[in-house]
């Protein structure tokens, strides 16, 4: 038995012990990392560059791609090096850092995810109140309260958590720190009280989030179907579609992590749902509104176009 003022560090999720596999998770993570980082900075270099994308939903997207960058380099870097040096560990102030860290930008991007909605709805079924409801100000506001609620929920719970005493060992289920895995090693029954009470909360807060979500949902595709032109009806599907695909992304894989039967549970499996939960939409959620924006797919182009020509310049130029 050991407890939280003994404990000097965690085992994460282990991965498979062949070498190969090992090395593979590693260059898997690697290529997944850099791709989310390129294409996370391409947007952030895009909207801050191109006026044209100075827009309530240019500076959401910004803020959305902050978030993605905070969680992947929360959690893959470690798991990398793990991967790497043929190790599980994680010290215990790393893995609160972690822990911290990781809800703080999910539930910032959670919050980012409804504010967008709020976006769309807006500017689809109130287009005269958009300029009103929408300023700078009220963006700069939307976006700051986000941030502050990404922070207080996160800081809450690690708090909660990491001041209970753990006798339960330190293996974690999971290959990065998580708070629900962690409590699996309390034994305060209490302290494991107030946290459930901390996530019910939470859970309520989320819930009325995906309400309102799936209700501007809803009135938007009702204002959508009443548009007489089909070049019409396109162009507010292409705005609103990626938003869609990413908050579907977003809650059906963290659903599916926490209520999926422990029947199907084994850690092959546990590492493949994290990976998807964790890592994935970090790295696609960039794609998904590349691919159905207009105006930042051609910023984007311009940007490639004119890295390629002062390439060329620079090489041909250079004696």
């Amino acid at each position: 038995m050991s407890n939280s003022s003994s404990l000097t560090q965690f085992l994460l999720l282990a991965f498979p012990d062949r070498r190969e596999l090992q090395l593979l998770h590693f260059w898997l993570f690697l290529a997944i990392s850099l791709a989310a980082l390129l294409a996370n900075g391409l947007i952030l270099s895009a909207v801050a560059c191109d006026h044209h994308l100075h827009t309530p939903m240019g500076f959401f997207l910004l803020n959305l791609s902050l978030t993605d960058l905070g969680s992947i380099c929360t959690t893959v870097p470690k798991a990398m090096h793990n991967s790497l040096w043929d190790t599980t560990t994680i010290t215990y102030t790393g893995c609160a850092a972690q822990a911290f860290f990781f809800l703080f930008f999910i539930s910032a991007e959670y919050s980012l995810l409804t504010i967008m909605c709020y976006d769309r709805y807006v500017a689809i079924c109130k287009p005269l109140h958009y300029g009103t409801l929408l300023g700078s100000r009220a963006c700069a506001h939307m976006a700051a309260a986000a941030w502050a609620t990404g922070f207080l929920n996160a800081l809450l719970h690690t708090a909660n958590t990491f001041s209970l005493p753990l006798c339960q060992g330190n293996a974690l289920g999971q290959f990065f720190c998580e708070i629900p895995h962690i409590l699996k090693l309390s034994c305060s029954h209490s302290g494991y009280l107030r946290e459930i009470g901390l996530t019910v909360v939470t859970a309520c807060l989320m819930f009325g989030c995906f309400v309102f979500i799936v209700f501007s949902y809803v009135q938007i595709f009702r204002a959508v179907l009443r548009i007489p032109s089909q070049q019409g009806r396109h162009k507010v599907f292409s705005t609103c579609l990626p938003h869609l695909v990413v908050v579907s992304l977003f809650v059906s894989t963290g659903l599916f992590t926490y209520l999926k039967p422990p029947s199907i549970s084994s850690p092959s499996f546990d590492l493949l749902v994290s990976f998807l939960y964790s890592v994935v939409p970090p790295a696609v959620n960039p794609l998904i509104y590349s691919l159905r924006n207009q105006e930042l797919k051609d910023t984007l182009k311009k940007m490639m176009t004119g890295c390629f020509s002062e390439a060329k310049i620079f090489l041909f130029s250079a004696p």
